[in-house]
């Protein structure tokens, strides 16, 4: 009797590891992150084309609301923290749907200027997904993974990149078949966003322990051993945010998400002016601009696989590689080698898609859960602040060179520099927790 009620605690045991919720949330939060990046930013990026027939607009005045979407879907980020911190993921992902809508809602009925347009599109909706996808995704994710942090990570991340490539044809054959009716297509986006906040709410969980399971769907006697076993690629530290940001490892972090984040801002703005300034034709251009999303996607979980397998800050560094070879290339670009152009952008996407996730999981791995939201909100923060004016700066060194070579390098700097910033940034060795006092971290200086 002893040995059958022994099986069936353990059969009990097993049961309850195969349905770890980790894994059910990290499909939810890629649905999310699809249909609230997907639908207000690349199918919003479609509608406002057919708004700018309507609506009479300088084309620097049409190109300042992206600038403006891409500063305030960073500036919010510590304040979403917060919101988390204090209501939990779930209302993060409700504020943010509701912002989505009221931006749609505005876009759709009282848009006739050209600063209603900033407001809706660059402010409002932009601030909305903010609350809705990174942020919430990251710190769920952080929440409930440690071991497969990295392949946890990337997966949702890798949502937009597919939301990029299928959505925006799609708004387009929307709109195409209702006359170009762009208010109309907003409505749309006020029903996915309507659709989103329902869907997370059913199905976000905000830890393990409110369904009585560990991270990575451990057995309790299991997880309480790793979590004291040392590692080299996880803290095992009770670091506070006030003491990670008095780490020189953060701010050399903060470097690097710096290199992730500018090329990236760059190239979304000036690429296909690049490739038809060298004579490719625009539909070629527009397939090249495809591929990038693409390579994104793949760059993601290659960033992913790596920050389960080696020291974040390698995993970082190696993606920020590919930014050098996709800058050689671009610079080379011509009608004639249309093949060097698609690798160019696919290895530009490949860099983002790598280093995004990298940027998103090493501040999880040096600082630990509690940290999180708050250190990676002012990274995003930071690095949004610095990165958004790529766009602008690229422009000015075409205007004054006559070519975007000047701005490649630059990225080929930027890029070296984020580089050498982490190579000197391995896992803090020591730290302050609240009950121990100082304590030894588990990397390895390398």
């Amino acid at each position: 009797m002893h040995f059958v009620g022994s099986r069936s605690s353990a059969d009990s045991q097993v049961t309850k590891a195969q349905t770890f919720y980790g894994w059910k949330l990290v499909a939810a939060l890629w649905v999310l992150d699809f249909l609230n990046m997907g639908f207000p930013l690349f199918g919003g990026a479609v509608i406002n084309t057919y708004m700018l027939k309507q609506i009479a607009m300088e084309r620097s005045t049409y190109g300042l609301g992206f600038t403006l979407l891409n500063l305030f879907v960073g500036l919010p980020s510590i304040l979403v923290a917060a919101v988390i911190l204090k209501w939990g993921i779930r209302a993060s992902f409700a504020i943010g749907s509701s912002l989505i809508c009221l931006g749609a809602l505005w876009l759709s009925y009282f848009a006739t200027k050209p600063w209603h347009y900033l407001l809706g599109f660059g402010v409002i909706i932009a601030t909305g997904i903010s609350f809705a996808t990174i942020v919430p995704v990251t710190i769920a994710v952080t929440r409930w993974f440690n071991r497969y942090r990295g392949r946890a990570m990337a997966i949702p991340l890798a949502a937009s990149g597919v939301a990029g490539f299928l959505l925006a044809p799609f708004v387009n054959k929307i709109l195409a078949a209702n006359g170009g009716n762009w208010r109309q297509a907003w409505l749309v986006v006020v029903g996915i966003a309507v659709a989103s906040a329902i869907f997370a709410f059913v199905f976000v969980k905000e830890r393990p322990e409110d369904l009585g399971q560990t991270v990575d769907g451990a057995r309790a006697d299991a997880a309480a051993r790793h979590a004291a076993s040392p590692s080299r690629l996880v803290t095992r530290l009770l670091w506070t945010p006030s003491q990670a940001f008095k780490t020189p490892a953060y701010w050399l972090i903060v470097v690097g998400g710096l290199a992730c984040q500018f090329p990236y801002f760059f190239f979304i703005a000036h690429w296909i002016l690049h490739l038809r300034q060298h004579g490719i034709s625009a539909a070629d251009a527009a397939w090249a601009q495809g591929l990038f999303t693409l390579g994104g996607i793949g760059g993601r979980l290659i960033g992913g696989w790596l920050m389960d397998k080696m020291p974040a800050r390698f995993a970082f560094m190696s993606g920020l590689c590919c930014y050098f070879l996709g800058s050689f290339l671009a610079m080379n670009v011509q009608s004639t080698a249309f093949a060097v152009a698609v690798t160019a952008g696919i290895l530009y996407g490949t860099a983002f898609g790598w280093t995004f996730v990298c940027m998103n999981t090493i501040t999880a791995h040096y600082f630990g859960p509690a940290a999180f939201p708050k250190v990676n909100g002012m990274m995003l923060l930071l690095t949004g602040i610095a990165g958004s004016p790529a766009g602008v700066i690229g422009g000015r060194l075409f205007d004054r060179y006559g070519s975007y070579v000047p701005a490649f390098e630059l990225n080929i700097l930027i890029s070296a520099i984020g580089i050498l910033a982490l190579a000197f940034a391995p896992m803090p060795q020591k730290g302050i927790t609240a009950d121990s006092g100082p304590v030894a971290a588990t990397e390895p200086a390398v």
